[in-house]
């Protein structure tokens, strides 16, 4: 478990009735969390054993090498993408950033149309949490065989988290960690809530983007981080307690959408952002 550096950045109990969904009731989180240990401070153990998690390193392509055509096209989308720094898209990147709950748990608040949150939906705030430790994993054989140097080491430009730059350093680039849990969320949530599929699939495709407009991604370390957290994904579906706890979710979710409950992310703000790209 040495191989998650969310320190970078960053069960089951069935409820057999709607009304407990609604309740708001922390305790029941408490109760469907307790026993589940952490692998780091405030990181929750995920579902897969280590035999089980995607090996990125014979799953994703080889890293692009310094001068080839592929560097040089990372580097034009990264020229592109440095251009929105200071903008609101810079700020919504570093939102992005944060892996550490309760503030991760909300970035998919706005295109889900309810609030996430522990005392909301608890089952779902754990989905997440569980599943950000499968996702990230997967990235860490490929990341530590080929130590691919991140755009900023480079090109010398800031980065939208001064205080992570000292430990992305020795971090390598490729694939996008970051990108394929945000993947991993985004496939999970799309199928709890289908009828939205393509407005949490296109939030998920920016949250990797946000990678890159942070300047501690390359175009090619987000697309194969995508892959990842499809690959993630794809294994997930063979574990018995993800699809029992993914069914609770769906219904927790549904459960909230009919009380019209409003999400608790800045939609506002998001929806100026995404609006902005940097292609």
């Amino acid at each position: 478990m040495r191989r998650l550096k969310i320190g970078i950045i960053a069960t089951t109990v069935l409820l057999s009735g709607i009304s407990l969904y609604a309740k708001g009731d922390a305790s029941v989180y408490s109760s469907i969390s307790s026993g589940i240990p952490e692998v780091r401070p405030g990181i929750l153990q995920g579902y897969l054993p280590q035999t089980e998690i995607p090996d990125s390193l014979k799953l994703v392509r080889k890293a692009p090498e310094p001068g080839s055509a592929a560097q040089k096209y990372d580097d034009t989308i990264s020229e592109n993408y440095l251009r929105l720094q200071g903008t609101v898209r810079w700020k919504l990147a570093k939102r992005d950033a944060d892996l550490s709950f309760p503030n991760a748990a909300k970035t998919f608040s706005c295109t889900l149309g309810i609030p996430i949150s522990r005392e909301k939906t608890p089952h779902l705030y754990l989905l997440l949490q569980r599943t950000l430790a499968d996702a990230g994993l997967s990235t860490y054989a490929a990341k530590n065989h080929y130590r691919r140097l991140r755009p900023f080491l480079l090109n010398k430009k800031p980065v939208c988290t001064p205080e992570d730059e000292k430990a992305l350093r020795t971090d390598g680039s490729y694939p996008s960690g970051h990108t394929a849990i945000g993947w991993t969320w985004a496939l999970i949530l799309a199928e709890i809530a289908p009828e939205h599929a393509d407005r949490i699939l296109a939030r998920g495709r920016a949250y990797g983007e946000s990678r890159i407009v942070c300047n501690v991604h390359w175009y090619s370390d987000v697309q194969e981080g995508r892959f990842m957290g499809a690959a993630a994904v794809a294994k997930l579906h063979t574990n018995p307690q993800f699809m029992a706890d993914l069914a609770t979710a769906k219904k927790e979710v549904e459960a909230l959408r009919a009380k019209g409950t409003k999400p608790n992310g800045d939609c506002r703000f998001e929806s100026e952002a995404l609006s902005i790209t940097g292609r």
